[in-house]
């Protein structure tokens, strides 16, 4: 992470995004404004089709805008090649998603490592920034675990871990308790809010949980690409940001 950056985690401007289907255009994101500072902890909800997870993918570099800006720890996405976009997001997101996708023929310690081998870290220096993030998620005892020997919650631990091995300026969770159990789901929930909190990470979260929602300190609905307030009413400035307790006006 470039410690000199000072500026928000996260700008998103006037932003669109349409899909294509046959002759027929289909818009996602309408026109969307957001702005997460440095150490926020977003949760952005809304019904299935409304765009979050199209947003979530913008914000994270997986997908690119129709039109409008995207801009993450200063640099403007739509300005870096398909290569140089890779290596920012190996070098500043951090993802976390529902299913774990961890590879079942790697230990926890292995998948863990995997995106330290993309960087200059030698074998020790990648050890020791794997078994810190084991260590973080609680799981340092499972290091040698394969992902079929642990539990739900124990794999999406390994995921947080391997999502966090390199620094990142900022987590993307993509509806990280969705697979699993209340008690499970709870722990997560803790770990988040922990690295939040305590290690100053900024997170952006999608979530269809009011429970996972009431964690983070800022809350974003979304309806159809637009934002919405606690009646459920339209607004057409796009999407801004208000508390865990509603949207405010």
């Amino acid at each position: 992470m470039d410690q000199s950056f000072q500026g928000p985690a996260v700008v998103v401007r006037d932003l669109y995004k349409e899909f294509y289907r046959d002759k027929l255009t289909i818009p996602v994101l309408m026109g969307t404004n957001l702005q997460v500072e440095r150490g926020d902890y977003l949760a952005l909800m809304g019904p299935s089709g409304s765009g979050k997870t199209t947003l979530l993918n913008l914000i994270a570099g997986l997908d690119r805008p129709t039109r409008g800006e995207v801009i993450v720890a200063g640099d403007d996405l739509s300005k870096l090649s398909e290569s140089a976009l890779a290596r920012w997001r190996s070098q500043h997101i951090g993802f976390i998603f529902q299913l774990y996708n961890l590879i079942p023929v790697l230990t926890a310690f292995e998948n863990v490592e995997l995106p330290l081998l993309l960087t200059p870290l030698n074998k020790r220096e990648r050890a020791e920034h794997v078994r810190t993030g084991l260590e973080i998620v609680g799981l340092a005892d499972r290091m040698d675990h394969y992902p079929r020997q642990l539990s739900g919650g124990q794999e999406q631990r390994v995921a947080i871990a391997r999502a966090i091995v390199n620094d990142p300026v900022l987590l993307v969770a993509d509806e990280p308790t969705g697979d699993l159990d209340a008690r499970s789901a709870r722990e997560i929930l803790d770990l988040l809010s922990r690295l939040n909190a305590e290690f100053g990470k900024t997170i952006v979260m999608v979530t269809h949980d009011p429970h996972a929602a009431e964690r983070a300190k800022k809350l974003v609905h979304l309806e159809k690409g637009v934002l919405v307030d606690g009646n459920q009413q339209p607004r057409d400035q796009g999407i801004q940001v208000g508390t865990s307790e509603g949207i405010k006006a």
